[in-house]
């Protein structure tokens, strides 16, 4: 990972919003996903590939998110059998239901909530997220920062990297001016926002490369290298 690199000064200095996406920024929801489909594995005596499972959950999701519009707590659950059977692991689709109870248990990083309650105190704080209302609200009973935004998958009816998020939250902020999202995912935060030329700063914890891609505003490690860079560092 490089070293932190000052955020332009042409975006901090009329900066107003900030916005994160929940899950990889917020939320360590690959660990909540490894340890719901080891518990539900071990009932019968399957053992789970954890690298494999993280290498095929993510492709399964996107494709199914790109089909007809459907509640993220289906998307898990049709992610979960697919999944499940390319681990070579027969689950009954009635038991898929294991995967969206498992949410309301998926942690917060370490440093997530420290970091969330700093940024909000220079700037007010949202939430953009491919989740629906009901699993989000699960999720915020973690997370102590009030939001003056939450825009989910539900209220829009469509999944990133489709742009309707970020437009419905340049829509209620009143633009794109003073606003800057923060998100763990290049192909779902920071591809599309590029393309609306929002600055977005990239929580890339697992020191993803490049590979010729347009560069986001910033790259950090952690939500606290985050706020570092926007003047709430600790």
């Amino acid at each position: 990972m490089p070293r932190l690199m000052p955020i332009p000064r042409d975006v901090k200095k009329d900066l107003k919003w900030v916005t994160t996406d929940c899950y990889g920024s917020l939320i360590d929801w690959e660990k909540g996903i490894v340890d719901a489909f080891n518990a539900e594995a071990k009932r019968d005596g399957f053992t789970i590939d954890e690298q494999k499972l993280l290498e095929l959950f993510f492709p399964a999701q996107i494709e199914i998110m790109a089909g007809s519009y459907e509640l993220y707590a289906e998307v898990l659950r049709r992610t979960a059998v697919r999944v499940a059977e390319e681990l070579g692991w027969q689950l009954e689709p009635a038991r898929a239901q294991f995967l969206p109870d498992s949410v309301a248990g998926w942690q917060p990083f370490r440093e997530a909530n420290a970091a969330m309650d700093r940024l909000a105190k220079k700037y007010d704080i949202g939430i953009i997220s491919n989740i629906d209302d009901k699993l989000l609200g699960l999720s915020r009973r973690h997370l102590r920062t009030e939001l003056g935004l939450v825009v989910t998958a539900q209220q829009v009816r469509s999944y990133k990297p489709e742009p309707a998020h970020f437009k419905e939250a340049a829509r209620r902020i009143g633009g794109k001016k003073g606003w800057l999202h923060i998100g763990s995912s290049y192909y779902h935060e920071v591809a599309p926002l590029l393309k609306m030329n929002v600055p977005v700063i990239w929580v890339n914890r697992h020191g993803e490369a490049l590979d010729g891609r347009k560069a986001p505003t910033a790259t950090v490690k952690t939500l606290r290298d985050a706020g570092k860079l926007l003047g709430a560092g600790a």
